[in-house]
């Protein structure tokens, strides 16, 4: 949505297509009914017990990537209703999110809960990014990692602008596997998907010609 709240809820683009699609009193029943400037206790206790969430952020031209992140339920701490942090590891170091955030602080979060509620709720807002020792000062509740000799080398800090429901219409009940069926904080190059698409198959072939 990326609206000013100071002004009024909604972008300028979204404000053009509703009127071309004549939307506009449906999308104005749901900005005063569901978006939210901030988390309410409903959704802080639900964003405290997910275990997954998507990430979307864009460059300074507008180029945009959208990630996924996941952890133990209660991975994404809120700090505040208006303030909410989750931690960053050691990855692959592209950094592509947290690259993005540097350049655009703009970012859209989407936590969806396939097996109990089957609901979807939105986060919009600005991040700063802070290293483990900083966030940690200055935050000592912060969960520490149960994987032995992990750490998190910085956390993302989201100020929300706005918060709002995805409605359960098409959102699949999933079945949770188990913990054995899982690889947390796992560097097997086969666990971690290996060369699934082919990607570096195809860079060699490339090369090779």
């Amino acid at each position: 949505m990326g609206g000013d709240h100071g002004l009024s809820v909604g972008s300028a683009g979204e404000r053009l297509i509703q009127e071309r699609a004549g939307t506009v009193e449906r999308a104005e029943r749901f900005y005063r009914q569901q978006v939210l400037p901030a988390l309410n206790e409903q959704m802080e206790e639900f964003v405290g017990r997910q275990e997954m969430m998507f990430v979307s952020t864009a460059d300074a031209l507008g180029h945009c990537d959208c990630t996924f992140r996941a952890g133990p339920a209660g991975f994404v701490s809120v700090l505040a209703p208006g303030r909410l942090a989750w931690p960053e590891y050691r990855g692959n170091g592209v950094m592509a999110s947290v690259g993005n955030l540097v350049e655009n602080p703009n970012v859209g979060l989407l936590f969806v809960d396939f097996f109990k509620d089957v609901i979807g709720l939105h986060v919009n807002g600005h991040a700063t990014v802070a290293s483990d020792v900083e966030m940690r000062r200055d935050h000592p509740q912060l969960p520490a990692d149960q994987v032995p000799g992990r750490r998190p080398e910085r956390w993302v800090n989201v100020f929300v602008e706005e918060a709002y429901i995805h409605c359960a219409k098409h959102i699949p009940r999933l079945r949770k596997v188990t913990a054995e069926e899982r690889a947390w904080g796992t560097d097997d190059v086969r666990r971690k998907g290996g060369d699934y698409f082919g990607a570096a198959a195809a860079m060699l072939g490339t090369l090779g010609r």
